[in-house]
């Protein structure tokens, strides 16, 4: 194997590490932000539901890997140039990587448009495709966010509609994590370890649903309900994300599909578990508070929404969906952080440049090195 096939395949593992470090940890976010579970098992369940979707795209997700081989985009042979598809992956990745580090959840989708679009226009300027381009790839990452905000928004309507009618109640109640319970109990008691204000513990009020269905307690219901739609969410991540990357690989005779997939599977998980961290409280704490059942609403729609995409071979963005429907909720409650949707929103925009402008730059540097 000549050290251009050797370089894209490395690349492209970087982007399958950046993937799973900025979008793995999407998908449970939700169960994270309403306190449905703690981190560390948030991510876990976001590990083992990606993977899943990641192997089951080997059988269901052909049209996505044609796609984002640049097939019809560019002409034939630009396909089959290493240098083309390296320049593809490093410059996305590169994107993705810098917004995980400063902790905002941009869309690998979007950072691959942006590369396939600044790298084909540096190969073959004005033959690039750029009507499949808008069609094929930019109206699903526009409209979806969109649908999914307003989406989110009548379902939360319609569920609690339904609640209210089936007479589940909400109720809060005060929670203070465990480890802190003791501090409480010091300063009750005048222990010198918990003496000075700044010892005191803040309450954290959570919402709680009481009464029950076909004799089943509500809020294990609900919270049964919103781990499965979290994995959805997380399968269906994996099944859309899977094979953009693998996409890549195309030209690459001797390593088969199927064993491709498995190995950018692997990689995204480590990337998730080793780098999600910033990301996911970025996701889960600061769009906008939610409780259990806004939460499982939010999850619901998006994982509908990527899946009916995935099958479709529609390149939507997990990042866009999900964070269009935290938001359509934040809307319906009137407590989403405006700030914070700015510099997400900002960030948007500034993925497909900045994608586009390092892989024209990586294309031509690597034309004149080869």
């Amino acid at each position: 194997m000549s050290i251009l096939l050797i370089l894209l395949f490395v690349t492209t593992c970087f982007l399958a590490y950046s993937n799973g470090a900025n979008d793995n940890f999407k998908g449970v976010a939700t169960l994270f932000g309403s306190g449905t579970t703690n981190y560390k098992k948030a991510i876990t369940w976001a590990t083992v539901t990606t993977f899943s979707g990641s192997i089951a795209a080997i059988f269901l997700a052909d049209a996505l890997v044609k796609n984002f081989s640049g097939k019809g985009l560019v002409p034939d042979e630009l396909i089959t140039m290493p240098i083309f598809a390296i320049s593809i992956a490093l410059g996305a990745a590169i994107t993705v990587f810098i917004a995980t580090k400063v902790g905002l959840p941009i869309s690998t989708t979007h950072s691959l448009v942006g590369a396939l679009f600044g790298a084909g226009v540096m190969a073959v300027g004005s033959n690039f495709n750029f009507e499949k381009l808008g069609s094929t790839f930019l109206m699903p990452l526009i409209v979806s966010p969109l649908m999914a905000a307003v989406a989110s928004y009548l379902a939360y309507l319609f569920f609690r509609s339904v609640r209210k009618k089936l007479g589940v109640t909400k109720e809060s109640c005060i929670n203070i994590p465990e480890k802190k319970k003791m501090k409480v109990m010091a300063l009750q008691m005048g222990s010198p370890l918990a003496s000075g204000a700044n010892n005191l513990v803040q309450q954290h009020e959570i919402t709680v649903y009481t009464g029950s269905l076909f004799g089943l307690s509500a809020q294990k219901i609900l919270d049964n309900l919103h781990y499965l739609s979290a994995g959805v969410v997380s399968f269906a991540r994996g099944l859309n994300d899977t094979p953009k990357i693998v996409g890549l690989l195309i030209i690459l005779n001797t390593i088969d599909i199927k064993w491709s997939m498995i190995s950018v599977a692997v990689i995204m998980a480590i990337g998730g578990l080793a780098n999600a961290k910033k990301v996911g409280i970025t996701m889960s704490k600061k769009i906008t508070p939610m409780n259990h059942g806004q939460g499982f609403t939010a999850n619901l729609i998006t994982g509908l929404l990527v899946t009916t995409a995935s099958f479709h071979g529609l390149p939507v963005s997990t990042t866009h969906v999900s964070v269009g429907a935290i938001f359509g909720i934040g809307t319906v409650t009137k407590k989403s952080n405006p700030k914070m949707i700015s510099k997400i929103l900002l960030s948007w925009l500034l993925t497909l440049p900045i994608a586009a402008l390092a892989s024209a730059i990586l294309f031509k540097l690597l034309q004149t090195i080869f």
